[in-house]
């Protein structure tokens, strides 16, 4: 939402992949990781490029930072491939990245290190507290728009104008 409390989430899109009873696990799509591209971090894994485009990688959270996430077309799953339904696959395997490199792996991904996590509760309490605003999952923002415009292209495609929200949330 506008007016964030979080500095590190200012003007943050992320993809809720899982939320349950335990808490909650997103992944940062709209700040790209500066300095690190798809190749590099193939090659610091051993594997070579091959194929594959050497793409920007994108910021996906403060929780373990050099923990690798794809977010992917559902044409290709893993066996450790997690359905995020209807959007699109969560894979964090070797396997995604041997099969990108090879050219058969999905046909859209992004990749993200990092995650925003949640404990029991508490993305539902900083949603009543003007944190976060729950957006349908919306496939051309998340494959099709550039980083940089992901967050007014989730607003847009949600039909709201971002510039008419207040920065806090009113009591009545």
């Amino acid at each position: 939402m506008p007016g964030m409390f979080d500095p590190r989430f200012e003007r943050s899109v992320n993809v809720l992949c899982v939320h349950d009873e335990d808490g909650a696990l997103g992944v940062g799509i709209g700040h790209v990781r500066e300095g690190v591209r798809f190749h590099d971090v193939l090659e610091e894994l051993g594997l070579d490029p091959g194929v594959s485009p050497n793409r920007e990688i994108m910021h996906g959270g403060p929780v373990e930072p050099g923990r690798g996430f794809i977010l992917h077309s559902t044409d290709w799953g893993g066996s450790d491939t997690i359905e995020v339904a209807p959007l699109c696959g969560l894979s964090a395997s070797m396997d995604v990245l041997r099969a990108i490199a090879a050219g058969q792996g999905p046909s859209q991904w992004i990749m993200a290190l990092g995650y925003a996590g949640w404990g029991a509760g508490q993305l539902e309490g900083e949603m009543r507290h003007h944190g976060w605003y729950a957006a349908e999952g919306h496939r051309e923002v998340l494959f099709e728009t550039p980083p940089e415009g992901r967050w007014s292209a989730t607003w847009r495609a949600e039909g709201i104008d971002p510039a008419l929200l207040s920065n806090e949330t009113g009591r009545a």
